[in-house]
């Protein structure tokens, strides 16, 4: 329940009433507290001509240029909020809060991710839009490529040739595509083919751009490579050829931190236990022959078996019982 073992006792004891008094206690009223005159005076003024259409924030500036003060900003919102005042203005629709989109993978092929960047190319304002697919359990890129242009056409192919690659058919749980808001993304022609295909449209909240994070990770990490062109390529080709190369690198022969330092490709066909019980194995046989050199356990070779994609915050308080006082 949250509360001590006291309280429990303090709320049964025949000295206490047995309802809550908080609610139904007589408080004095606050000192500071304005008047039925003052209140008044402030509805009255926000109705004025030149006053109802500026919000609190303007109105306060300029009653001081008057020389007049009748209260704070705070207070002006809040006598607005309960007189049912304060509402929203405007040809444009109010703002809607949007739930984040969170989805969980505990196999490859589950959840995957996808989202478009621009590659340099030989002349300033000339690029190539890299396409990319990264899976969410085992942050391998399944598929990817390069176009001069943008567009659902080209989006809704590289799906389709992806699902074939990987067998999605095969997989016994819908597959979920994320992405943002992007107008590839959300064009007719796409959302066709993942109708078709039996997958699951995720976007991101609009002008979020934290709600992908593991493509925009990808893309830094593909940018910030040592021989990565800063200048540009010199022509689509080439930028085909050298993000092959990246891709081959990153799939097979990248030690992923997020991935306890096994391969995209390792984690994608379930190869993770059988290497983190050799590590496992020769970190013990390394401190059975030298004790004294090991404080601790042996480092954890292992990874978590459900990954989230934009996981739901969760606040737990962890209460602790006061041990009773005899």
């Amino acid at each position: 329940m949250g509360i001590s073992k006291r309280t429990f006792k303090r709320w049964h004891s025949d000295d206490s009433p047995p309802e809550d008094q908080r609610p139904i206690v007589e408080r004095p009223t606050p000192k500071n507290k304005l008047s039925v005159a003052e209140r008044s005076e402030i509805v009255k003024t926000v109705n004025q001509s030149k006053y109802k259409s500026l919000p609190p924030s303007q109105i306060v500036p300029t009653l001081a240029d008057e020389g007049i003060y009748l209260g704070s900003e705070s207070t002006f919102y809040r006598i607005l909020n309960e007189e049912n005042m304060n509402n929203h203005r405007g040809h444009s629709k109010s703002a809607v809060k949007r739930p984040i989109s969170t989805h969980s993978a505990t196999e490859p092929n589950q959840v995957w991710m996808w989202d478009i960047t621009w590659l340099g190319g030989p002349a300033k304002g000339i690029y190539y839009y890299l396409y990319l697919i990264l899976d969410l359990f085992s942050r391998k890129i399944v598929s990817w490529e390069i176009w001069p242009e943008e567009s659902a056409e080209h989006a809704s192919g590289l799906i389709k040739r992806c699902a074939l690659s990987e067998q999605t058919h095969m997989t016994s749980n819908p597959l979920v595509l994320h992405s943002d808001n992007g107008s590839p993304m959300k064009g007719s022609t796409m959302l066709q083919t993942l109708y078709t295909l039996g997958i699951t449209p995720s976007r991101s909240r609009p002008r979020v751009s934290n709600d992908n994070p593991y493509a925009e990770s990808i893309f830094r990490t593909c940018k910030y490579r040592p021989d990565y062109p800063m200048q540009g390529f010199i022509d689509i080709k080439s930028a085909r050829e050298w993000v092959l190369k990246f891709v081959n690198w990153y799939n097979f022969n990248h030690k992923h931190s997020g991935l306890n330092f096994i391969s995209p490709h390792q984690r994608h066909t379930n190869q993770a236990d059988k290497i983190f019980t050799k590590r496992d194995e020769v970190y013990k046989a390394v401190r059975k022959k030298h004790p004294n050199r090991w404080s601790k356990a042996t480092r954890n070779w292992s990874l978590i078996d459900e990954v989230w994609l934009n996981p739901e915050t969760i606040t737990r308080s962890n209460e602790t019982e006061d041990e009773e006082v005899s």
